[in-house]
């Protein structure tokens, strides 16, 4: 079969996934990242969200009770081979042969996988190494610390070379170096083989870190969707300014600039930046008002912050509004 056109790596539309009588993913859209451009996908949400569904729909182990899930141009419900042709997947919880060798397993997934024997069997060597498990490559699975399982199922959804690989907790309960090693691998897998990612883990500071792009889930719903490039750039707005001197004109001296601004206490102000506006404009503003500046801090939403609005635990900063009276000539 062809292969269709595609340009989104994942495409759902109008999915309902239901396990018994409960729906657990009612009624999602979305499109995620662009194929071929080696970028990664971050799957976040509170327990229960949906995301194993989702996961499990896209690998074809769950039917759409409506709607249809793509990936890679391919439809997951009625062309399952072609899409798991094109996946890695890295399971949250080991799927080992305890008792095989860690070369012979990854051959094995390599076969099944699609590759020839000997090509198999040559890129599981290759494989392990690569993950940093060359020397103990002949020891038996069932032997290996948690860290050295957590690399075993990397390299076996890493080893036919799969255009998308779906990491489910890839970090988890790895020590500090582990993890950064991890977290190394995977840029490599974008940066290097082109490969796009998707992601999922509660440990929003690796989502933070690899990710170009979030979805976020909450009782089978989408509650937010963004590119964390362009949530970044967006977030990067606001400003703790501390100055002294006369600061009566500073209101207005913002507002040329399209910045408002409040004044939490004498010479203490909280300012809001459009995104079009440097930092270096707030220099110049206090230049002009005589102000000495003692202290400027700014900052963005973090992911943590993203993810908590999204699903409700967390109220959106008011935004900041001129008082209808100015008291001292502060707004």
């Amino acid at each position: 079969m062809g292969r269709p056109a595609v340009s989104a790596v994942v495409e759902i539309e109008n999915l309902r996934v239901w396990l018994g009588r409960r729906e657990i993913l009612k009624g999602i859209s979305c499109r995620l990242g662009v194929a071929g451009a080696g970028k990664a996908i971050g799957l976040l949400g509170p327990n229960g969200a949906g995301k194993s569904t989702l996961i499990q729909t896209m690998l074809g182990f769950h039917a759409p009770g409506a709607g249809r899930a793509r990936v890679l141009g391919f439809d997951c419900h009625t062309q399952p081979r072609e899409v798991k042709a094109r996946i890695g997947y890295m399971p949250e919880n080991d799927s080992f042969i305890g008792n095989m060798t860690a070369v012979a397993f990854i051959r094995l997934m390599g076969e099944l996988s699609g590759l020839p024997k000997a090509a198999a069997l040559e890129k599981a060597h290759e494989v392990l190494f690569h993950v940093g498990l060359g020397e103990a490559r002949y020891r038996e699975v069932g032997t290996y610390s948690l860290g050295m399982k957590q690399m075993a199922k990397l390299a076996q959804a890493i080893v036919h070379g799969p255009e998308l690989v779906i990491l489910d907790e890839p970090t988890n309960g790895l020590d500090p170096a582990a993890r950064r090693r991890m977290l190394e691998l995977i840029k490599e897998m974008k940066s290097q083989h082109g490969m796009s990612v998707l992601l999922c883990s509660h440990l929003l500071r690796d989502v933070e870190e690899v990710c170009d792009e979030v979805l976020i889930l909450k009782d089978g719903l989408i509650v937010h969707q963004s590119d964390l490039e362009a949530e970044r750039k967006a977030n990067r707005r606001f400003v703790q300014l501390e100055v002294s001197g006369d600061d009566r004109g500073l209101s207005e001296a913002l507002r040329t600039v399209g910045a408002e601004g409040m004044s939490e206490a004498p010479g203490q102000w909280r300012i809001v930046l459009p995104v079009e506006v440097e930092i270096g404009a707030l220099w110049r503003i206090a230049a002009s008002q005589g102000l000495v500046v003692r202290r400027m801090t700014h900052r963005r939403d973090t992911l943590e912050e993203i993810f908590l609005k999204a699903v409700g635990h967390l109220r959106p900063a008011p935004p900041i509004v001129p008082q209808e009276a100015p008291v001292h000539g502060r707004i």
